[in-house]
């Protein structure tokens, strides 16, 4: 049986010169698929790296990053990228990787003067299952797309051990043009490596995960799937835990109830730092938000640096795993929220709710939250809105709200898709 995964791009104009947000509306220019994949039963797929980005623009030219399903080649490395750009004749790929096999999507960034870079991990065993990987970053040049990319060939600290499950995490400062890679290494750690403006790839480290001392078993709390920025090269970095359920209670009844010896807890949400990654460490994880006592899930959303420093999250949070609620917790509430929080040098400032919903009364749940700021800095929040409405009809859909300058939110408008964002 086959997938079909639907990629679509719609151009959205949102203008800043109304007074209020009041006056927001949204107009969708153009709503249209680029490419349809065939799932690869590999456990990724096209949107598989969601903290970084599949779509960039330089100038005027948009480009995005397409994973296709290689025909009678088995899981997992049974994939390899595309690219596609957009012209007055709609989109057209552009590149296809014609030799490499890989696992998962490949994330994109792009400078002002018209470079696109391409973040790669070719498995260096094709045909194994599972087996070692060579990551790369590809320079393209979007004034002349025919041309063949260059390899900027990342230099790492020592000889990492990569592989086809490479979590990783692609930035770029495009105005200054430089560049930050993540991958992560097993369950301790995430090697990184930062190109500088001149072209070298001048600094590299490892990025420790937190330690779970609170653990009946004390061990690294892996962080995947985070947003990661860079300016000025200073990194920031949010994630989710993501490790083998490490509470023996929870992990024993999930096993009698799926049959399953192995469950992933996705539920503490970290943040770290550097004021400049080249001279200064990362500073010690801040947890953000955790919903561990009650086997809930986060889901990381967003971040964006504003001109000040403040760095802004998003996140979803679902309270408890329901699974769970009779036996260990029988008095805890369900609820879904879609969060936001201003963070100044490692301290949460303020956070609040955008959306929530709460057990037992009919509610819209917000998911997949993405920051759009405008030129002159006013910060929009693009959201899925789904659920009931006070009347009980089924709203799914997307929306989007404007965070005010005093931390407030104001009220959502509707974006009219046909086919709304998930």
């Amino acid at each position: 049986m086959k997938f079909a995964f639907f990629t679509l791009m719609s151009w959205l104009s949102v203008l800043s010169a109304f007074t209020s947000a009041a006056e927001l509306v949204p107009q969708v220019e153009l709503e249209e698929d680029i490419y349809t994949q065939t799932a690869a039963d590999n456990g990724a797929g096209p949107m598989w790296c969601s903290g970084s980005t599949c779509i960039v623009r330089t100038g005027d030219a948009v480009f995005v990053s397409g994973l296709q399903t290689v025909p009678d080649v088995k899981p997992l490395n049974n994939c390899r990228w595309m690219l596609f750009t957009r012209d007055d004749n709609g989109w057209r790929q552009v590149q296809l990787d014609a030799t490499g096999l890989t696992r998962e999507p490949s994330p994109l960034a792009a400078f002002d003067d018209g470079r696109v870079f391409l973040s790669t991990n070719p498995t260096l065993a094709p045909g194994e299952y599972a087996g070692p990987a060579q990551p790369n970053v590809l320079q393209f040049d979007s004034g002349d797309l025919s041309a063949p990319p260059i390899p900027l060939n990342p230099v790492w600290l020592g000889s990492p051990a990569f592989t086809e499950h490479s979590y990783r995490s692609f930035a770029a400062d495009g105005t200054e043009g430089e560049l930050i890679l993540f991958q992560n290494i097993g369950y301790t750690h995430a090697e990184w490596t930062f190109r500088d403006r001149s072209g070298q790839w001048s600094a590299q480290g490892q990025l420790k995960w937190p330690w779970g001392a609170e653990y009946e078993s004390p061990k690294p709390v892996r962080i995947c799937y985070p947003n990661v920025a860079l300016r000025g090269r200073a990194v920031h970095f949010l994630g989710v835990s993501d490790v083998v359920e490490p509470n023996p209670a929870f992990r024993q009844f999930k096993l009698e109830l799926t049959g399953q010896k192995w469950d992933y807890d996705f539920r503490r949400l970290f943040y770290t730092w550097t004021p400049d990654v080249t001279q200064q460490p990362f500073a010690e994880w801040v947890e953000i938000a955790s919903r561990e006592q009650t086997g809930g899930r986060i889901q990381p959303g967003d971040l964006w640096l504003a001109p000040n420093g403040d760095v802004h999250v998003l996140w979803s949070e679902r309270a408890i795993d329901e699974r769970l609620r009779e036996k260990f917790f029988p008095d805890a509430q369900q609820s879904e929220s879609l969060n936001y929080a201003v963070i100044r040098q490692g301290n949460v400032m303020n956070r609040s709710s955008i959306l929530e919903v709460k057990e037992g009364m009919p509610g819209i749940v917000g998911s997949a939250g993405r920051f759009h700021a405008t030129p002159d800095n006013r910060l929009f929040v693009v959201h899925l809105a789904s659920g009931s409405d006070p009347e009980g009809r089924r709203v799914y859909e997307n929306r989007i709200v404007e965070i005010q300058q005093d931390g407030s939110i104001s009220p959502p408008v509707r974006i009219p898709l046909e086919q709304p964002f998930t």
